[in-house]
Order: structure tokens, then sequence, then C-alpha cells
């Protein structure tokens, strides 16, 4: 459920939500004072509905340790996966600058992994997992250059 302060960010698209809703300025005020529970229950189908819509925006998310940095690309019907882990104690991926440096110094002591998995549930409940276990949204970009250094280390 969004906070206080993240609600202050969607006033108006909860204003909205309420019209839709049926429920106006007076009604709701009056809501939180007499059922409170009633006005949570509606701040609570708000709040998924706007994860709802952040997650289908989300279309890579990553995940950084200090051994490895794993990329999703989450489609449709299934998510993609490129895994990065290092072969020696000395390498640290827990950070964009550190990744960096080891895949353009150090790609020898570095092993890829390629997978794929098909959604068990919505794609946008396999994005919040993924956000439950830590992954942070990511940049095309980034995924773009590991699957170009992934074909480049077949060969």
């Amino acid at each position: 459920m969004l906070t206080a302060d993240e609600l202050v960010h969607f006033e108006e698209e909860l204003k909205q939500f309420l019209i839709v809703n049926g429920i106006h300025g007076d009604e709701w005020e009056r809501m939180n004072r007499e059922t409170p529970e009633r006005a949570v229950e509606l701040v609570a189908l708000f709040s998924d509905t706007v994860l709802q819509k952040v997650y289908e925006k989300i279309e890579y998310l990553e995940f950084r340790s200090v051994d490895s940095c794993l990329v999703f690309h989450c489609l449709s019907d299934r998510s993609l996966l490129i895994a990065v882990k290092h072969t020696q104690p000395d390498l640290d991926l827990s950070s964009p600058e550190t990744i960096h440096t080891a895949l353009t110094r150090d790609l020898s002591k570095l092993n890829f992994f390629r997978s794929e998995k098909k959604h068990q549930g919505s794609r946008e409940e396999e994005v919040h997992q993924l956000i439950e276990q830590g992954c942070v949204p990511s940049e095309a970009s980034f995924w773009h250059d590991l699957v170009g250094i992934v074909s480049l280390s077949k060969d």
C-alpha cells in the first residue's frame, strides 16, 4: 500500500479514482472520519492500481551482489535472464561502477549464463516478486550491452 508521502504525489489520480468510484470530496472526508477502515480499503485498491501501471511499464530489472549481477528482460509471457558471475574473489559486481570495470577490464574473469522462465502468474506478479527479492529497474541499453558481450564470449 502506498504511504501517505507517496499518496501526496498521486493526489490528482486518487481524486479521479475516488470520483470514478462514486466518492466525492465531502464524502471522502466523512468516510475517513466515520469508517476509516473503508477508506483504507479504497487506498489499498488505489495502490494496487498504481503498482499495476508501474509494473506494466517495467521491462528490465537487475539484481546486484558482490558475486553476481542478474539482469532480467520481462516479456509478456516469460522473463529472460543474463547472469554475470565472477571467478575471482577480488572482483565486485555490486554497483554499476564495479560492474562496468569488470566488464571492460576483467572480462576473462567473468562467467555468463542465459536462461528463460515462463511466468507462473501474470507478468506483473512476476515483476512484483522480483522487486520483492531485491531487484531494481534497469535500462534496455544495459541488457543489450550484455547480449552483445555474451554473444562475443561464445565465439
